[in-house]
């Protein structure tokens, strides 16, 4: 007699129970459709189950790093380094081409214009999961959603490293591009868990990996290829990303998500615009970043142009050193950020950030042409400059909505990635014009513009334009030193679970004295669960 197993133990089994043994004849007569549908249920079966074995492999999480809500994971050093070490060398992955366009065309028997297109499918790649991946960093959880995007981006890379068709090239670039979105997840998730007094020097720790991963990609990119192949570089970077995937697979904690009721995709994609048009400092922040980005990218592309023409004629390699410059200034953005932006308002440190971009164009511009100190030390200042800027204004913006920091963060990394493409443009454009004095008095007036802007609402006022509110430097919203940042993520969840347990009380296929049960039911449970966890 064949059984099964239930909740209470085990029960005979009625159907198996009456069943008898087919004899050879019988089964002759079996109906060919039912073998070819228990085929079918059997092959679909196996699909799920592969799918399925797939998903807990990738959403398994080491008991270390498993999300208790009694005692969350903290912050910690080592966990904001390897932050910044993903970043680096995640975001490299859109600059390795750009020393080496040349080379690829060559390699690939096309005209440097077509090579020219693989940074262009990059960034289009890159704006492209701005959009439309970054937002949903609200909804997932993100240790599996970053997971998930460098295992792919490391898997589809492999396609880069071998592929002889540069059609194949060009689409590989995009797509890897797009899922190369995970260090912009990743900072709203550090102004989640970095408590006030900290949250700027943790930001600068990861921001300054991204800026690092933009000057190092084309410092190693042209040394390898230079002593070996193209192709060298690409094979370093798919077993970086695979190494990235391994260190975050074992030391990322499981963090909740901060909208577990879940949100509408393309209503969640408008709220974007309309945060816009709600928060006046995330508009402050998007205008200034736009304006110093581009004096960025404006910068480090006419600088070839200064350095390989006269007087200096400098060779490849000897301008790919000038990366060593920035990377200086990045290194001690950390220790500016702790001194400055953790002590002072937001907006005071964009300003200190832009006069000190605007004394490096202004120096640059003008000694260029006869004096290699001028672009060292635009070189210097102008990184510095943006990088305590940038720090700066995500400081700002990431305390206006705690549950759409990811959004927050969309609007204004599309208007930074923005101002580089319009960077890029307008400064090769006025150089072939008008050479470094023109591409430089251009910079200049962005930097005029962006300290305009900075001038024209104060730190404190919550309006559009104005000053009220009064002068003051000194920020007023640090709490005590001694609160965890994990606190602050209980009660936001306990909020969004409050919120949810609301929303499920008016769910409209309930009704009658069943939605009244269900209702108080609910409101005990939650009641019982808040209570309990504070």
């Amino acid at each position: 007699m064949a059984v099964e197993a239930t909740g209470g133990g085990v029960t005979p089994n009625p159907v198996a129970v009456n069943q008898q043994p087919l004899t050879a004849s019988e089964e002759s007569k079996e109906p060919a459709s039912t073998t070819s549908d228990e085929r079918k249920s059997l092959s679909q079966g196996k699909d799920y189950g592969f799918a399925s074995s797939c998903w807990r492999w990738i959403a398994w999480t080491p008991k270390r790093c498993r999300w208790d809500p009694d005692s969350p994971p903290t912050f910690s050093l080592f966990l904001n380094l390897l932050f910044g070490f993903a970043g680096t060398f995640t975001v490299a992955n859109l600059y390795y081409n750009h020393p080496i366009l040349n080379i690829l065309a060559k390699e690939f028997n096309v005209t440097d214009e077509r090579a020219s297109l693989v940074p262009t499918m990059m960034q289009a790649g890159y704006a492209t999961g701005l959009l439309f991946l970054c937002p949903l960093g609200d909804i997932f959880r993100r240790r599996a959603f970053v997971l998930i995007l460098v295992f792919f981006t490391a898997t589809v890379w492999l396609g880069l490293c071998i592929t002889d068709s540069f059609a194949v090239f060009l689409a590989l670039s995009f797509i890897t591009a797009v899922s190369t979105v995970t260090p912009q997840l990743m900072l709203p998730l550090v102004g989640d868990l970095a408590p006030a007094h900290k949250r700027a020097m943790s930001l600068s720790i990861v921001v300054s990996g991204l800026l690092l991963g933009m000057l190092i990609a084309r410092l190693l990119s042209g040394i390898l290829t230079q002593y070996t192949s193209w192709r060298s570089i690409y094979w370093f970077s798919f077993g970086m990303q695979y190494l990235i995937f391994i260190l975050l697979f074992f030391f990322m904690p499981d963090y909740p998500s901060t909208n577990p009721g879940g949100l509408n995709y393309f209503k969640m994609l408008w709220s974007i615009v309309q945060m816009v048009w709600t928060y006046p400092v995330l508009v402050q922040a998007c205008l200034v970043g736009f304006l110093t980005s581009s004096t960025f990218t404006s910068f480090w592309t006419t600088l070839t142009f200064l350095l390989a023409g006269k007087p200096y004629e400098y060779s490849s390699s000897t301008i790919g050193l000038f990366a060593l410059i920035g990377i200086g200034a990045m290194c001690f953005g950390p220790f500016y950020s702790k001194a400055i932006i953790d002590r002072f308002v937001p907006l005071f440190s964009v300003f200190l950030g832009l006069t000190y971009t605007l004394i490096g164009v202004t120096l640059g511009t003008f000694l260029g042409p006869f004096s290699i100190s001028g672009p060292i030390i635009q070189a210097f200042l102008i990184d510095l400059g943006l990088q305590t800027s940038q720090i700066a204004n995500r400081s700002a913006i990431y305390t206006i909505a705690p549950k759409a920091r990811n959004r927050v963060n969309t609007a204004y990394m599309v208007a930074v990635f923005c101002g580089q493409l319009t960077g890029t443009a307008v400064g090769n454009r006025v150089y072939a014009e008008g050479g470094w004095h023109a591409s430089g008095g251009t910079s200049i007036g962005f930097v005029g513009l962006a300290l305009i802007l900075c001038l024209v609402r104060g730190p404190w006022e919550q309006g559009w334009v104005g000053w009220s509110g009064g002068f003051g430097i000194r920020r007023r919203d640090l709490g005590p030193k001694k609160e965890e940042p994990a606190v602050e993520q209980v009660m936001e969840e306990l909020s969004a679970e409050e919120g949810s347990c609301g929303d499920e009380n008016k769910d409209p296929e309930i009704g009658g004295s069943e939605k009244i049960q269900a209702g108080q039911k609910d409101d005990e449970r939650c009641e019982k669960d808040f209570e309990a966890r504070r």
